[in-house]
């Protein structure tokens, strides 16, 4: 018998934290029943743990990868409306990896997937301000007022507050701009929210870095598996060992 978060840790998915806010999230079925109570004893040997529709079960060993997610591409593991998701370009891996954050579903670049729950917690969590950098194409001339108002912030949807660390515009012209966005937060369409603000519609959004990891030559849906270097400055970006 074992606590539910303690499980969801041992399989990878998230560290405890993250899996009381999966559980608060409806996200875990044990047994196909919904969870709401983060407390909640299992039996590790007979009962069957889901989170987000896919069964999960402990590691033994921890995986490190990136893979380039390529447009119109769900970044779960499992979709309800039949989408592609990002498990159609992992074929080849024997044990199951999950997402570190997400990436919207018409946005491309660098995701990161690991089992290894607790540094896959800490990477996506704001605390520990990730740096994440953004290559966008917007509709219309992108000038130097609206990067300062958007590095100073605004109000996203969810009633947060969403702004740019740096902003870099890379070309402009009256058709169409190209601008470089450094972010260190990672909620939900923050980068689009944050362009239409200033009046500038997003055509195409890359992820081009995520805590230093970057794409290099990886084409779109190809993956590789993170040196033991990367890693090892991945954990450092947010206090773990090794």
């Amino acid at each position: 018998m074992i606590r539910i978060n303690k499980y969801l840790s041992i399989c990878g998915v998230t560290s405890r934290r993250g899996a009381d806010a999966l559980i608060k999230d409806e996200q875990v079925t044990v047994n196909d029943n919904t969870l709401i109570e983060v407390g909640t004893i299992i039996d590790e040997t007979k009962d069957v743990v889901k989170v987000g529709g896919v069964k999960v079960s402990p590691v033994e060993e921890k995986y490190y990868l990136v893979l380039n997610k390529p447009q119109n591409v769900m970044t779960t593991l499992h979709d309800p409306f039949k989408r592609k998701t990002i498990v159609n370009f992992l074929k080849e891996m024997k044990d199951r990896v999950y997402p570190v954050g997400r990436l919207d579903y018409d946005a491309q670049g660098v995701l990161l997937l690991t089992n290894d729950g607790d540094l896959a917690f800490r990477l996506s969590h704001p605390k520990y301000q990730v740096r994440r950098v953004y290559e966008v194409r917007v509709k219309g001339k992108f000038i130097v007022s609206n990067a300062d108002i958007i590095r100073k912030g605004i109000k996203l949807e969810d009633g947060k507050m969403g702004k740019a660390e740096q902003v870099s515009i890379l070309s402009a012209n009256p058709k169409y701009s190209r601008v470089r966005i450094v972010m260190t937060e990672g909620r939900k369409r923050e980068v689009k929210q944050l362009c239409q603000f200033v009046g500038h519609q997003v055509e195409e959004l890359v992820r081009v870095d995520y805590g230093g990891i970057t794409l290099k030559a990886l084409k779109a849906g190809a993956w590789r598996v993170l040196t033991s270097n990367e890693v090892s400055k991945l954990k450092g970006l947010v206090g773990l060992k090794g």
